[in-house]
């Protein structure tokens, strides 16, 4: 078999179980894609020697017929997962050196199923951005190229979509805060699912906003977000937000039939200003899912106005708190402090040297939103937005709706450094539909669904109810066979 790189995991699953391949093969076939893509930027940690010892272990388990579905299957990781051993920057200069002790429980569950670590996948800064350009590695670049510019992957799990869709690897994992799956996978032309929140641990997640942020799958396709996901869930004791709940077999669920679903068309999602292209491919998801047997309905969401604020106003609050454990004492960078300094002083010029400015930034903001004559002004009122747009969506299901379809990005993929000088906001922008999923805890999936006039991909994004990952992605995998896509991008790199 050639090309093994390009295999989808269920594919590659079935080709391990007949014998037809090993997993040493299809490691090494990405091994070798990884090595020639420098020019993506996605892989900043390569780990191959890890991956064939990995590799060989999962053939041995194969022939020993104890093969769960993930085993042999070559993943990349997200550098915001602690793997021990193994550096571990979430994407920032602060973390320099830092080589955990332990393994994060998501890539522990990976790993006891028998995937193989290829390495870890670049992302913005500490998860903050929508574009992949605040990581201390450099850019990531969308393997998608219409013109001569280099576009972004989207953000922050811009290194994993860009490893998928550049067949780097067979899948990848991504954290997503307020979009940082589903925003990347709808640039790259791949699938990308948010799980509700509590469905995955967050233990050994480097973290960003502790009430917002949920590990996820990026893949090739809907199957294998379901495969992937199954075994990223379940219950862990070390994370107190986990859920203690069943993990269904996803893959089991995926019948494609959706007759009698009712999806709910939000209007407060028709946004002034969008583009005719993304109209019109939302439109067309809708009628897609209609032929299949769905009923659609109009729905009213009234406070998605105020949720790119009120994310605005959580996330910094719950950055400023998480990240003020990095204070170059225990671990990581430490600033060279001059004759007479103090503490304070190696405190300052740690942090000073160690954060990028969209950390800052976000710190910043953060610590003015909880100081004491603010508190109230900005962190409690957002927290009660918060809890009315989770009442809105709360109100829709009550009312029958089994889920939501709305655009997954405002745009297609745009160009690298076209946002960096402009208002900080107009990039804040981007993750205007995907807030609203992350402050309601809800489950979301963005599916590939077609191509822009410039040719670069489109994605719709689904949104399910709490705890309903296998209905979500049975209905997904219907929009998924409706909608037909299966364009690559053309290698450049």
């Amino acid at each position: 078999m050639s090309d093994l790189n390009k295999l989808k995991l269920a594919e590659a699953r079935d080709a391990l179980r007949k014998g037809d391949v090993t997993s040493v093969e299809l490691t090494e076939a990405c091994l070798s894609a990884i090595e020639g893509a420098d020019a993506l930027g996605a892989y900043v940690h390569k780990t191959p020697e890890i991956a064939i010892d990995m590799a060989k272990a999962a053939d041995a388990r194969i022939k020993a017929g104890d093969a769960p579905d993930l085993c042999g299957l070559p993943l990349g990781i997200k550098d915001l997962f602690c793997t021990k051993g193994v550096a571990s920057q979430a994407a920032s200069r602060i973390l320099e050196g830092f080589k955990p002790e332990y393994e994060s429980t998501v890539t522990t569950q990976l790993f006891d199923a028998g995937a193989v670590m290829l390495g870890k996948l670049n992302m913005d800064e500490f998860a903050m951005g929508s574009s992949n350009e605040t990581s201390v590695y450099g850019n990531a670049v969308n393997p998608w190229k219409v013109d001569d510019r280099q576009l972004t992957p989207g953000g922050s799990s811009g290194g994993s979509a860009s490893a998928v869709a550049a067949d780097l690897c067979l899948a990848a994992t991504g954290t997503d805060t307020g979009g940082s799956i589903r925003q990347p996978a709808a640039f790259t032309g791949i699938t990308g699912i948010k799980p509700t929140y509590g469905r995955c641990s967050r233990w050994g997640i480097v973290a960003f906003a502790s009430s917002l942020d949920q590990a996820g799958p990026m893949t090739k396709d809907v199957r294998d977000a379901a495969i992937m996901l199954e075994a990223m869930c379940g219950h862990d004791p070390k994370d107190s937000t986990s859920a203690d709940l069943a993990v269904p077999n996803f893959e089991a669920m995926l019948t494609g039939d959706i007759k009698g679903k009712t999806i709910g068309i939000p209007k407060e999602y028709h946004m002034d200003g969008m583009p005719a292209e993304i109209e019109k491919l939302w439109a067309d998801g809708t009628e897609m899912l209609k032929a299949a047997g769905a009923k659609i309905v109009d729905i009213s969401l009234p406070h998605t106005k105020y949720a790119l604020p009120t994310y605005y106003v959580i996330a910094p609050a719950e950055a400023s708190s998480n990240l003020a454990r990095y204070d170059g004492v225990r671990y990581g960078r430490r600033a060279q402090i001059g004759k007479g300094d103090g503490i304070t002083e190696m405190y300052e010029k740690t942090r000073a040297e160690g954060f990028g400015h969209e950390v800052q930034r976000r710190v910043m903001v953060g610590t003015y939103v909880l100081s004491a004559g603010f508190y109230d002004a900005y962190y409690n009122r957002a927290r009660k937005v918060r809890t009315l747009i989770k009442k809105d969506f709360e109100d829709v299901f009550a009312q029958g709706v089994d889920a939501i379809l709305t655009p997954a990005t405002p745009s297609a993929a745009f160009g690298l450094g076209e946002m960096q000088n402009a208002d900080p906001v107009q990039m804040y922008l981007n993750d205007v539909f995907t807030v609203t999923v992350n402050l309601a805890g809800l489950p979301g999936i963005s599916v590939p669904t077609g191509l822009g006039s410039t040719g670069l991909p489109l994605g719709l994004q689904l949104i399910g109810r709490p705890w309903e990952e296998g209905d979500l992605l049975n209905t997904a995998y219907a929009l998924e066979q409706a909608a037909g896509f299966v364009a690559k991008p053309e290698k450049w790199w």
